[in-house]
């Protein structure tokens, strides 16, 4: 993983460069491995990440909102008991591993100094949050509880003894000399990448393919020096963090990664690259974790509307045969007499013809010759009066999927808060029941609105479920103010507070009603807008459909840096 033992120290000196004497003054835990914690140093309030989740596990500063849920977890009462209104005293990184520990000073209950330390430990599926009693070296408690029967070698339950993972026994990339290199590994066994990896600590695939590259590896005299290089400039704290988007994969690590073919971007700490890099990452995690049954259930009810739009066709075409029944019906009334019960078929002269052409009639042997006749009356009446109701039935069936499709689009970007309101409408539509849990009753979740600013400074709201669209298009717009939505195309209501914006803001709007639609991964994706005056919801429609006159259209790309920027307030 790009988050090795040597960004672990990267990281390590940016915390302690910023928290290092800070006051804890908030805890919250979001989401079930994620804390955030919110610092007061310098004179600033700092949100402190902590994540032990099995693929975005990671410590860094955010600027990202997170929505608390109802009711804290116990873990994250425990840690408010122990820890709020305590300063850090020191943070330091165990040795070079994925290890960051928190000496942490303050009063208890009683009055009385009391330590603890706050373990990191950033392990992939194995991470870890834990509280320990400094003077005791006790386990207070873990974000993540490990039996016996888990791991044999240490137990990580309150009351249990803290035992760090076990050593590795790697030298230290930082210390090595060109000989120590030279001594440990054997350049004529391949796989050059894999030994710096084995032999030294804090160094993961991505780094020491890196100092491969850089070795070019044509004189295997150079690795050494390549491998010197490249740690003498983390040594020093030289640091240029930077993501680099490749066609398949997204990287990022403390520099500029030569081997990888992409896009670059750098910033100015790890933490903001860490923000851009995992921007919406995490939540697409939760939210598909989340709403797995919502979309297997809305995935289900699209192909049953598809099995059944293709019946009605099968249906429809059946129906266009109706005057064909009508004659065929006529022509056996008129020749009763030359049909008998067990015939299968007769020819007969269509006097409808001119040129007195004959007609080949499919019977019923089963039937005799007059109830052959009434069962083509009877098809051709059903059949006329399935053109109307069958192309109504289409239609209505093509509405359900264009319905659903819309409820895909927007667990696509949805928050986890949405998730809720979307199995909340599917239920009042009568799709779905909700699931109560016992002695409780389902209390409606509060409305809420994405919220962005244009460069200029104008706000800019979202609806990014059908309650939200409605709830913001119907209820908190004002008429003269700017509504858009991306043409014929499944996405957000999108509004911007102002009756007169600039054409930026305009068009800044456009790319978030964009990035938040079906389109979200096309190029020069049109988007409507009109005044909230021209927005009507039709009586009896579904949640979110509205129709719209006096639009006119642009044509942006959709940009999640753009998108992120705006909604953090910086310019566009």
């Amino acid at each position: 993983m790009s988050f090795d033992g040597l960004f672990t120290r990267a990281m390590t000196k940016e915390l302690t460069d910023l928290l290092l004497g800070g006051r804890i003054n908030k805890i919250h835990q979001p989401y079930k491995n994620e804390l955030i914690m919110v610092i007061r140093s310098g004179g600033r309030n700092y949100k402190l990440l902590l994540s032990a989740h099995p693929s975005h596990s990671r410590i860094q500063i955010t600027e990202e909102q997170y929505d608390n849920p109802p009711e804290p977890p116990m873990f994250c009462m425990l840690l408010r008991k122990h820890l709020e209104g305590y300063n850090i005293e020191k943070i330091e990184q165990i040795g070079l591993d994925r290890i960051i520990v928190f000496e942490i000073k303050g009063r208890n209950e009683i009055g009385d100094i009391s330590y603890k330390k706050l373990y990191v430990e950033i392990m992939g599926r194995h991470s870890n949050i834990i509280l320990v009693d400094k003077e005791r070296n006790m386990i207070l408690d873990s974000i993540k509880h490990v039996s016996s029967s888990v791991n044999s070698y240490r137990v990580v339950l309150p009351g249990a003894e803290y035992k760090l993972p076990p050593e590795q026994n790697k030298q230290n990339p930082l210390e090595s000399s060109e000989a120590d290199i030279q001594r440990v590994i054997d350049f004529n066994n391949g796989r050059l990448d894999k030994q710096l990896v084995q032999h030294f600590s804090g160094i993961s695939p991505l780094l020491s393919s890196e100092i491969i590259h850089r070795a070019k590896i044509a004189n295997r005299l150079t690795l050494p020096a390549a491998f010197i290089d490249v740690m003498s400039i983390l040594k020093k704290h030289h640091y240029e963090p930077t993501i680099i988007t490749g066609k398949e994969k997204e990287s990022f690590y403390l520099f500029p990664i030569s081997f990888l073919n992409g896009e670059i971007k750098t910033f100015p700490t790890l933490s903001i690259m860490l923000d851009h890099f995992y921007f919406g990452k995490a939540e697409r995690d939760r939210v598909k974790q989340q709403a797995h049954d919502l979309e297997r259930f809305i995935k289900n009810e699209i192909s049953k509307n598809e099995t059944k739009i293709d019946k009605l066709r099968d249906t429809l075409n059946d129906a266009k045969n109706a005057d064909r029944f009508q004659l065929y019906g006529e022509l056996l009334t008129a020749n009763l007499y030359l049909v008998a019960k067990g015939m299968k078929e007769i020819e007969v002269v269509n006097y409808y013809d001119a040129d007195g052409k004959t007609e080949l009639i499919p019977l019923d042997p089963r039937k005799t010759p007059s109830e052959n006749a009434q069962s083509y009356f009877s098809r051709y009446q059903k059949a006329k009066n399935a053109l109307i109701v069958v192309q109504e039935q289409i239609e209505i069936a093509e509405k359900e999927i264009l319905y659903f499709e819309s409820l895909l689009q927007q667990i696509e970007s949805a928050a986890p808060r949405d998730i809720e309101e979307i199995r909340l409408e599917l239920a009042e539509e009568g799709y779905m029941k909700l699931k109560q849990k016992r002695g409780q009753k389902n209390k409606l979740p509060k409305i809420s609105l994405e919220k962005y600013f244009s460069s200029d400074d104008t706000e800019i709201l979202v609806g990014k479920n059908n309650k939200q669209n409605d709830y913001l298009t119907n209820k908190v717009a004002a008429r003269d103010e700017i509504w858009l939505h991306t043409k014929d195309i499944p996405g957000s209501h999108v509004v911007i507070r102002s009756k007169n914006p600039s054409d930026d803001t305009i068009l800044e709007a456009a790319v978030i009603a964009a990035y938040y639609s079906k389109a979200k991964d096309s190029s020069s994706v049109p988007v409507d807008f009109t005044k909230i005056r021209y927005v009507k919801k039709p009586a009896g429609a579904k949640p979110g459909f509205v129709t719209y006159e006096h639009q006119q259209t642009v044509f942006v790309t959709p940009d999640s840096e753009r998108v992120m920027k705006m909604k953090k307030g910086q310019k566009a």
